[in-house]
């Protein structure tokens, strides 16, 4: 088992204690994967609600560009996660810049043609991308060509968050488990800088992270009561 890392200042942190000792962070200049539960949904959104936070309450005080390519956005889950950090609901909402996308096309577009300049626009610090490979599994779009926008998409999010000294933060699910979705992650986890994979088993919230460049992943159980996983997990 490899050592917990130090705690970054300027890390990113998700307001769960035990996800937040173990994790510690996402950090400026990473793109980061979190993935394989629905855990992951939540995570993000209380990424938009605690960016916005001042630097002395954890946050980077600065807004969020959300990137949905799941239509997964839950505005009602933002305003509640707001409440738990005492912010407010409708301003929070606000500082949370959304672009959706529809189809493999659209969301690669969105990336490499639109994102950085509303990054400039809105003086983001943080970008999130929800299930960011379910458009690129669509049948209509050929294999192969799926498979080449995906390497390009991938890289400009890595090269960019490097570049702009901000996170960058995609979640990516097995709800359609293939040969295709295979390759598609396997693709997305070697481009990111870090990596955090949730595996749920009676009860038992196990997450397992893996930095860039480490041979070996930490695996530790985070949640043991199913009471409390639903606290995070919508149905």
């Amino acid at each position: 088992m490899i050592p917990l890392p130090t705690t970054d200042k300027q890390a990113l942190s998700f307001g769960i204690q035990n996800i937040d000792h173990v994790f510690q962070g996402v950090k400026p200049g990473n793109f980061t994967v979190l993935h394989d539960h629905p855990i992951c949904k939540n995570l993000i959104f209380r990424l938009c609600v605690r960016c916005q936070l001042p630097e002395d309450r954890g946050g980077l005080d600065s807004s969020a560009i959300y990137v949905d390519g799941g239509n997964s956005f839950n505005p009602y889950e933002i305003s509640a996660i707001a409440r738990e950090f005492n912010s407010d609901p409708k301003s929070t909402l606000e500082r949370v810049f959304i672009s959706r996308a529809f189809t493999a096309y659209q969301l690669s577009a969105i990336v490499s043609e639109t994102l950085e300049g509303a990054l400039k626009r809105y003086k983001s610090k943080l970008v999130l991308i929800s299930k960011i490979t379910s458009l690129f599994l669509d049948r209509d779009v050929p294999a192969k060509e799926a498979l080449e926008l995906f390497k390009k998409m991938t890289l400009y999010l890595a090269d960019l968050a490097l570049k702009r000294n901000i996170i960058v933060v995609a979640t990516c699910s097995n709800d359609e488990p293939s040969k295709r979705q295979v390759v598609l992650e396997s693709i997305l986890l070697k481009r990111a800088d870090k990596t955090a994979r949730f595996t749920e088993t009676k009860g038992r919230l196990q997450l397992s992270i893996k930095n860039r460049g480490s041979p070996e992943s930490l695996t530790v159980d985070i949640l043991r009561d199913e009471a409390t996983l639903e606290k995070f997990v919508e149905a």
